[in-house]
């Protein structure tokens, strides 16, 4: 890698598991704040000069405005993982600027669709193969959050880098206008696999430590680009369930 020419550099490995941040706080941490300055120091040495961050709705907190856009007051933040992903940023920030790199920041709910590796989703699913006649949930089931599917967020990123812009540091969020709760998503999953569990809910308006029970990000400033997500909220339930169901 070293011997070759990068134009650019598609930063998305992170340790992306919110939920037990408290648990293992030195994780995000290592695998997303240091790991990050240490690609920044090798794209300082080798004199690369474009970046594509993926960051995280997470970094707003519990904000007050709905949706949420780029520039909104950064409230306390919530989870170790959006405190290490805000570090992130203000690194790829600093270095944009004193190097002279390009650097694309964006700020996703959470990605649903093939190779879907965790989330409620994925829970959903695991416990309903162990015990097809309940289902437990984690808070009050009235935690409302968007999501965005995998071909559109691939979509939008590509769309942003192809526009060439100018400026150094280019902050953009990606999801879509809807949202859903945990319990209508649960309702989908369950007519999806054509089961009818009791639903059980754990109680309190957060399913976990970090959780925020309203997640809805504006994205009027990368529709003002021309880019609009093409899948629905619920087609992103469909097709996740469906890559589980075959993998």
């Amino acid at each position: 890698i070293s011997k070759k020419k990068i134009d650019i550099i598609f930063h998305m490995a992170a340790n992306a598991d919110v939920r037990n941040g408290y648990i293992n706080p030195l994780n995000d941490l290592k695998f997303n704040t240091i790991m990050t300055s240490n690609i920044l120091e090798f794209m300082r040495k080798k004199k690369i000069k474009e970046i594509v961050f993926c960051s995280t709705g997470s970094i707003y907190g519990e904000s007050k405005k709905i949706p949420t856009p780029e520039n909104d007051r950064f409230p306390i933040q919530t989870s170790m993982y959006g405190a290490s992903k805000l570090a992130c940023e203000g690194l790829i920030q600093a270095y944009a600027e004193a190097y002279h790199i390009k650097s694309h920041i964006f700020r996703f709910v959470s990605i649903l669709g093939q190779r879907y590796t965790h989330g409620h989703i994925f829970d959903f699913y695991k416990k309903l193969k162990k015990n097809s006649k309940e289902l437990k949930i984690l808070g009050n089931g009235n935690q409302k959050k968007s999501y965005l599917h995998v071909n559109d967020c691939i979509s939008a990123i590509l769309h942003l880098i192809r526009k060439n812009v100018k400026n150094k540091v280019n902050i953009y969020n990606l999801g879509t206008n809807d949202t859903i709760t945990v319990k209508e998503s649960a309702k989908i999953i369950c007519k999806h696999l054509k089961l009818k569990p009791k639903l059980v809910y754990t109680g309190g308006k957060r399913g976990w430590i970090g959780d925020v029970p309203l997640i809805k990000l504006s994205i009027n400033k990368i529709k003002s680009t021309g880019w609009r997500p093409k899948n629905s909220i619920k087609k992103s339930i469909i097709d996740t369930l469906k890559y589980l169901q075959d993998n």
